[in-house]
């Protein structure tokens, strides 16, 4: 192959990944859009709560517009040969690269901190659990992880006896999401009601903490997530490659972007 047919291809191959990614920063964003304006719908289908449902939409919506801007500059930059777009392509590109590789080894090396870190959130969240009315937005989405996960508190349901000392011993409570759905009548998944409910028996009760919950499930999945994270690493490393290879072969003088305008 001529090193113009293979300069053609790389071209072309660059363009079509890119304009993948474009097509699916908009699916993202539109997606986002719409989990965002109808979190109801949302919320009783799967059953999750309307500020979850929130978070995950506006971490849809900067997905997609980071994955539209680079699919944007990929293609432009690639079909044009635009030099400077394929140079800011491969240097947004090379960011988030060691962005995720700086945050990959953040976590290794400071995983016990960070461990000590959301135990202690999470033991506040439950000691500042309200007593009356509806839970907060942080308490409504840890009912969630609590349904969700089939847990109870973080270390387990002990985490409750204590967090409201002045109504220990006389209105033991718990909070709801702690306990057991035993409804099954229904077609949909029984949701459990937020908010705190009277100390109920053991066996109605998820006897593991999050905590336990989330180890396990991270041990269970954890050849699956090294395996997302090292082939997103390596699907980054051939787009920057092939970027490169296209800036340091294209002709320097080039005015084809001027010609197609």
């Amino acid at each position: 192959m001529s090193p113009k047919s293979c300069l053609g291809c790389t071209k072309w191959f660059l363009f079509l990944l890119n304009l993948l990614f474009f097509f699916l920063g908009i699916f993202l964003l539109a997606f986002s859009f719409w989990l965002l304006f109808d979190r109801q719908s949302f919320a009783t289908v799967l059953g999750s709560p309307l500020v979850s449902l929130r978070v995950w939409s506006y971490g849809f919506s900067g997905v997609g517009i980071a994955t539209m801007l680079l699919g944007f500059l990929g293609c432009l930059g690639a079909l044009k040969e635009v030099k400077v777009m394929l140079g800011l392509y491969f240097g947004l590109l090379l960011l988030l690269f060691t962005a995720q590789i700086t945050v990959a080894i953040i976590v290794y090396t400071q995983r016990t901190t960070l461990a000590t870190k959301v135990a202690a959130y999470t033991e506040e969240l439950i000691r500042g659990y309200p007593a009356q009315g509806p839970p907060g937005d942080t308490h409504e989405s840890w009912d969630a992880v609590q349904q969700q996960l089939g847990c109870c508190g973080w270390k387990g349901p002990q985490d409750w006896d204590h967090h409201d000392d002045a109504t220990r011993d006389r209105d033991r409570a718990i909070a709801c999401s702690c306990l057991r759905a035993h409804n099954s009548t229904h077609k949909t998944p029984s949701m459990l009601p937020h908010g705190r409910c009277p100390m109920a028996a053991l066996q109605d009760i998820f006897p593991r903490g999050c905590k336990e919950r989330v180890q396990t499930w991270l041990a269970g999945n954890l050849v699956t997530i090294v395996g997302v994270c090292i082939g997103i690493g390596l699907g980054e490393l051939f787009l920057l490659m092939l970027s490169m290879f296209l800036v340091r072969n294209l002709d320097s003088h080039y005015e084809k972007l001027l010609r197609g305008l």
